[in-house]
């Protein structure tokens, strides 16, 4: 790593020092998956949610080619505002450097470079994995879990995808799904699946603890936790699939495929559900922060206390 490449803020570094709990942010949510002023809005809302649970927010993005691990409400704002911004995976950091691109990271790209510098949790709103149908179109996000050594906190993966194929590809990869107070593998918007997890915890201390046992057991992978979306705006899982057929069936339409997917699906699926489905977007995004946040605390006590 060349660690002029990284514009670490200085609480960040601070806090990496002083063993502070600190809980990386992804920039993809604020540059393509949101619309302004809402994305611009959440960020700051995540950064405040992660300070008042007694944690450092760092969230990461690409500036005129600098990896940022932490950013300025100015460049928060830059951000948010930027013209064509790049989608950040791990695959385009070279090319974003090269040619001084701004971007945001997607969750393979916020674990490539949180997993740099020595960040051990990361909150976001959802995984990628195996899409609905293409089974070779598999999302970078699953093997970054598989070579990273991060405790990911989301909803699940993305609604949008194969969730069974999804499960058999971690399981493949040897990444543990760890249900936050559920037995159940959330879909999103949805708390309910029908699928399972490898197991549960109901406290922020457990899931550190397996993280830790993990990792000192030479395991050099990720915890995914999953954590259903609040029930005041769970949806109902029937309501999400007629939204989201829908949604395919006019990205088919229009021929809409690659990495402009994604953004597309979840737009649209907003337009479907008269907002409902961003909202519970949002709720679900605050809600795993406030759960990172306090993982990112118990790991700091345990790691302390052994």
């Amino acid at each position: 790593m060349k660690k002029s490449l990284y514009k670490i803020k200085q609480e960040i570094s601070s806090a990496l020092l002083n063993n502070k709990p600190i809980v990386a942010l992804e920039s993809a949510v604020i540059t393509h998956g949101l619309p302004q002023p809402i994305n611009l809005n959440l960020a700051h809302e995540l950064e405040d949610i992660v300070r008042q649970e007694g944690a450092i927010p760092a969230t990461i993005a690409l500036l005129v080619g600098s990896i940022h691990i932490g950013l300025t409400s100015g460049e928060l704002e830059s951000l948010a505002s930027a013209k064509s911004p790049r989608k950040i995976s791990r695959r385009d950091f070279g090319l974003a450097i090269a040619n001084h691109l701004t971007g945001g990271t997607t969750v393979a790209g916020t674990i490539f470079a949180a997993s740099q510098i020595g960040i051990k949790v990361f909150a976001t709103g959802g995984i990628g994995g195996v899409h609905r149908h293409s089974k070779f179109d598999i999302s970078a996000d699953l093997q970054l879990l598989a070579n990273n050594q991060l405790i990911v906190v989301c909803a699940g993966a993305k609604a949008i995808l194969d969730l069974p194929a999804t499960l058999e590809v971690l399981e493949t990869l040897g990444v543990p799904v760890i249900g936050y107070r559920t037995d159940e593998f959330p879909a999103f918007y949805s708390s309910k699946s029908g699928l399972g997890v490898d197991a549960r915890a109901d406290t922020p201390e457990k899931i550190a603890q397996i993280a830790l046992s993990h990792w000192d057991a030479g395991i050099n992978g990720s915890i995914l936790v999953v954590v259903p979306p609040p029930q005041s705006t769970n949806m109902n899982s029937q309501e999400v699939e007629i939204a989201l057929e829908k949604a395919l069936t006019d990205a088919n339409q229009m021929h809409i495929h690659g990495s402009a997917i994604t953004p597309f699906l979840l737009q649209r699926m907003g337009e479907i559900t008269n907002g409902k489905s961003l909202q519970t977007n949002l709720d679900l995004l605050k809600n795993n922060a406030k759960v990172a946040s306090r993982v990112a605390k118990a790991l700091v006590n345990l790691k302390s206390s052994n």
